[in-house]
């Protein structure tokens, strides 16, 4: 899957020299958490977020600094932390270390940089050209649409073949000692397992299952040296239940 998949072509952006105020209320307006800034001859130089906008003399906000740490940090980084709460042009505010990503990249490496780089939104360009931006929003709602409709399958046998065939298809499953039922979109787990982490791992591949409706555990983790077991959280509560009806 490439960049150009998740993207949004539409651009929103502000000049470099126009007032922070008018950079709020277009993002208030589009309802956007970030803009693209450009100078005079339409070059991206920057990008102004709301995290920019976070330590305002306005709000009561601005750093404040003990004496010795002040003294530590030197007065070039206090001068560019007094701009930065008090400056009223979007350049004095913008942050000017780029990342992008082209639209024919992988969106693989997109998301690599965006973790790596602990950043929000990429533009996007092409052939020197920004072309649009792809933010978290913009891959929330790729995966929304690619996610399975959860009721594409329903008949209770499909349903197990389904599981068991993802199951089958993991190496670390334990696929001999797992069984699988299914009644009315219910799903019960049954079974030995050597690691906790399988438990989850199982779950999930029944709750995924497009037409499962809910889904139970009754797996038993097995200590492989000592033989010592633990039931399931489900099967530990009916048990507990049961001794103090009794």
């Amino acid at each position: 899957m490439q960049v150009k998949d998740a993207m949004t072509s539409h651009i929103v952006g502000i000049q470099e020299d126009a007032p922070i105020a008018e950079a709020i209320e277009l993002m208030l307006k589009s309802h956007i958490s970030g803009l693209l800034v450009f100078d005079a001859t339409q070059k991206l130089v920057g990008i102004l977020s709301e995290g920019d906008l976070l330590r305002r003399v306005e709000l009561g906000t601005e750093e404040e600094h003990a004496r010795w740490v002040s003294f530590l940090r030197g007065p070039g980084k206090a001068a560019s932390d007094y701009v930065r709460s008090h400056g009223r042009r979007v350049s004095e505010l913008m942050s000017t270390t780029l990342f992008t990503a082209d639209k024919d990249d992988d969106l693989y490496d997109a998301v690599g940089l965006m973790n790596k780089h602990r950043v929000k939104r990429l533009p996007v360009t092409s052939q020197g050209e920004v072309v649009g931006i792809v933010t978290r929003a913009d891959l929330l709602r790729l995966l929304a649409s690619l996610l399975p409709a959860t009721d594409h399958i329903d008949a209770d046998d499909s349903l197990r073949e389904a599981i068991c065939r993802q199951i089958a298809a993991q190496d670390w499953a334990p696929i001999t000692t797992i069984d699988v039922e299914v009644h009315g979109g219910n799903v019960d787990l049954h079974g030995n397992i050597l690691d906790e982490r399988q438990r989850e791992a199982l779950i999930v591949i029944a709750e995924n299952t497009p037409g499962v409706k809910a889904v139970h555990d009754h797996l038993v983790w097995i200590e492989p040296y000592s033989g010592a077991f633990l039931l399931s959280a489900e099967d530990q509560k009916t048990t507990k239940n049961s001794k103090s009806a009794a």
